[in-house]
């Protein structure tokens, strides 16, 4: 039996349906547009962003825990996508400003939303976790590995 998409019956009022495949382009789309802005450093950036605009050295401050690195490569995707304007004077030194762009501020109300769904529910994530480590696996500290522990049910399952 191979992995796939499997075609799921969707009853609308008394004549069932066959839902839409998943795997079209406009869920490819739409994964590539998730996967940029649910990206931990570019929430973090938008959020910082929505203070107003910034010089790169300025966010890096303004972003505990982001390399030089990682901020040029989120600045230039978001930038890529529509999210962040670029604005660069040539003066000496050189000086370049970061902003959101309307599309980006539209981004700002979700992604905070997401993110006080998470300071709210954080403490219930983390125990649930716990849990779940407990129950899937011990750690071994002397070499880091994670040893599974299979709980017998009854059943054989």
């Amino acid at each position: 039996m191979e992995p796939g998409h499997t075609d799921v019956t969707v009853c609308k009022g008394n004549s069932p349906e066959i839902a839409v495949d998943h795997a079209t382009d406009q869920c490819r789309a739409v994964g590539s547009i998730l996967a940029r802005i649910g990206d931990k450093w570019s929430v973090l950036v938008v959020m910082s962003l929505g203070d107003g605009t910034f010089r790169f050295n300025e966010l890096k401050r303004h972003i505990d825990g982001i390399s030089q690195r990682m901020l040029t490569l989120t600045l230039r995707g978001l930038e890529r996508d529509g999210l962040v304007e670029r604005t660069f004077f040539p003066t000496i030194p050189p000086k370049v400003n970061y902003a959101l762009t309307e599309l980006g501020r539209s981004l700002r109300e979700p992604v905070g939303a997401l993110g006080q769904w998470a300071i709210e529910h954080r403490g219930t994530v983390e125990r649930s976790r716990d849990l779940y480590d407990r129950r899937s696996g011990e750690r071994d500290e002397a070499d880091g590995i994670c040893i599974a522990v299979r709980e017998e049910r009854p059943g054989g399952d």
